[in-house]
C-alpha cells in the first residue's frame, strides 16, 4: 500500500510542544480497535505464517484467528479492499481490547516476526499501522490528526513535550517509508 502519490499535508511543517512515546511507555494505543489490511497484504502475512506464529502469544499463534472476516472497500488499498484484524477482549491493555498481533510485552508480533527474520521491521506490518498516530485525509494528503485530542488520549503515541519540533521531524522515518523515500 506505499504510495509515492501520497502528498504531506501543510498540517505537518507546523511546529508544536510535543515527543514521540518512549517505547514500553508509550502503551500501544494503536492496537486498540486493530487494524484493517489491504485483503493482499492479509494474504501475504498468512502465507508467511510459519515465520510470525512464533512470535504470537501461544493461545493466538493459529493464523486462522487472525482475521475477523470484515471486508471493506478502500481506495487506499492496492487491492481496493481492506479486511480487519480480530479484536480481543485484554484488560491489561488501557481501552480492553487490542489487536490479536499485540503481545503482551506490547510490541506487534508482526514487527517482531519481520525483525527476527532480518528483514526490514515493517515488512509485514500493516499500512495503517505505519501510518497511526498519521492519518489519510480525503485528498490522499498524509496529516495528523487533533494534537490537543492525541495528547489527552491514554497511551498515546505522542507526549507533550518542553521544546517545539516542526511536527514532520518527528514522522520522518514514517514519511519517509510511506513516501518511498530512502531511509536515514
Amino acid at each position: 500500500m506505499m504510495s509515492s502519490s501520497y502528498k504531506r499535508h501543510p498540517r505537518l511543517e507546523t511546529r508544536a510542544r510535543v515527543a514521540r512515546c518512549d517505547w514500553p511507555d508509550c502503551g500501544a494505543a494503536c492496537c486498540i480497535y486493530g487494524a484493517w489490511v489491504d485483503k493482499r497484504h492479509a494474504e501475504d502475512i498468512l502465507a508467511h505464517a510459519a515465520e510470525i506464529s512464533p512470535h504470537m502469544e501461544p493461545e493466538h499463534a493459529d493464523p486462522c484467528c487472525w482475521f475477523d472476516g470484515q471486508e471493506e472497500d478502500d481506495d487506499h488499498a492496492l487491492s481496493g479492499k481492506v479486511v480487519h484484524t480480530t479484536i480481543l477482549p485484554n484488560p491489561e491493555h488501557y481501552g480492553g481490547t487490542s489487536c490479536i498481533f499485540l503481545r503482551k510485552d506490547m510490541r506487534c508480533a508482526l514487527q517482531v516476526a519481520a525483525e527476527y527474520t532480518g528483514q526490514h521491521p515493517w515488512r509485514f506490518k500493516p499500512f495503517y499501522c505505519i501510518l497511526h498516530p498519521l492519518d489519510l485525509d480525503d485528498e490522499g494528503f498524509i496529516t495528523l490528526d487533533d494534537l490537543e485530542v492525541m495528547l489527552r488520549e491514554p497511551a498515546s503515541c505522542l507526549r507533550p513535550a518542553a521544546e517545539e519540533v516542526q511536527v514532520r521531524e518527528l514522522f520522518t522515518e514514517e514519511l519517509g517509508y510511506l513516501l518511498g523515500k530512502p531511509r536515514r
